[in-house]
């Protein structure tokens, strides 16, 4: 399938899955494999051996697949570096995109697919499986994901809205002004929000105000 023998790692601590991946990719290509159930085992294999792809799991019990994917890009910039996972959320493929990732795989690919995102990135490609494509495709306003909110949040999210000082919401709703600073506080981080222009902005495209 390849003029060259390229040498192929696989990190995951899921040894079924590993394997699995082992298996798919040596009846289908013509890579020397490696396999590593730990971030840090490839990170000390790649100072002395070339690696040309990697496959690289995102949670890893001894670290983070986003973090490994940054050092190992500043290691070995010539190494391809795919990520391999179940976590589907459109912040964290873009993280890793941007930690110096060539491309990332969901789990439920089926093996095809796997063989094409690898062959897309060894020939200059992003290496993006389906279902990744249409999550990376969304407006991220589409996925943003409500927070719950209880009552109270409600009632402040309104009053910030009406642009009501903490002074005078604390005084509308019987509460402390301390009280009202840690629901502010609650808001930005349930909306991901950098600040209260932005919450009320999103709570309003939303429809929750």
């Amino acid at each position: 399938m390849y003029k060259n023998h390229l040498n192929l790692a696989i990190v995951d601590d899921h040894p079924m899955i590993l394997e699995g991946l082992k298996s798919l990719l040596q009846q289908e290509t013509n890579f020397q494999i490696f396999s590593f159930t730990k971030g840090s085992a490839v990170l000390d294999f790649i100072k002395e051996n070339r690696i040309d792809v990697l496959l690289l799991d995102i949670v890893l019990s001894d670290g983070n697949g986003l973090d490994f994917c940054k050092i190992i890009k500043q290691q070995s910039p010539q190494t391809i570096v795919i990520g391999i996972s179940n976590q589907a959320e459109r912040s964290i493929i873009f993280r890793f995109l941007e930690n110096g990732g060539n491309g990332y795989i969901l789990k439920n690919a089926d093996a095809d697919e796997i063989i094409q995102c690898v062959e897309n990135a060894i020939n200059g490609g992003l290496a993006l499986s389906k279902e990744v494509q249409e999550i990376m495709l969304r407006s991220s306003l589409n996925n943003f994901e409500l927070p719950r909110l209880t009552k109270r949040e409600h009632q402040i999210l309104q009053a910030i809205a009406l642009g009501n000082t903490s002074n005078e919401i604390a005084e509308k709703l019987f509460i402390s002004v301390i009280t009202v600073e840690t629901h502010r506080r609650n808001l930005l981080q349930k909306f991901k929000a950098k600040n209260m222009i932005e919450l009320v902005k999103i709570a309003t495209e939303n429809k929750l105000i």
